[in-house]
């Protein structure tokens, strides 16, 4: 959606090699396939969509450093991921991330939704000089979303 809204960006779908072989074609998406535990495709920008909650914090800290040293000079990381409140409360949006949570634990050894702290120590741990949270409204599908800046 982003590439036909703006055609003078280049998409890359990264992903495993059995996923992008069935990849629909879309007009400036290059599908790509790889691990990105292993090594990610250069570029201005990342975004990574419910990709963190999957994994442990060793596998998403390998995963962003590849990221980091994937990106150009003044690169960003986009992570579209629930962000779990530090402190609980009786809201609709806690109570949909603490669900999340409770799906990634018991799908996914390791995975789980983090906090904001959780998220800015992984990603100065992977080399990232400042972290920002973006809010969305629950209505457009995430309740936060962090950003991963290169540059300071």
């Amino acid at each position: 959606m982003i590439v036909s809204k703006y055609p003078s960006i280049k998409g890359i779908n990264f992903d495993l090699p059995h996923d992008v072989t069935n990849a629909p074609s879309y007009p400036g998406v290059e599908h790509v396939r790889g691990d990105m535990f292993v090594s990610v495709p250069t570029g201005d920008a990342i975004f990574m969509k419910w990709i963190c909650h999957d994994w442990s914090d060793e596998h998403c800290l390998k995963s962003l450093k590849n990221c980091y040293n994937a990106l150009l000079e003044d690169g960003k990381v986009l992570v579209a991921e629930c962000i779990l409140p530090e402190l609980p409360d009786t809201s609709f949006t806690t109570k949909l991330v603490a669900h999340a949570d409770l799906i990634m634990m018991a799908h996914n050894p390791g995975g789980k939704e983090w906090t904001e702290k959780e998220f800015e120590a992984l990603a100065k741990a992977a080399g990232f000089k400042r972290f920002l949270q973006c809010l969305q409204d629950l209505r457009d599908g995430f309740p936060q979303e962090p950003t991963f800046d290169r540059s300071n």
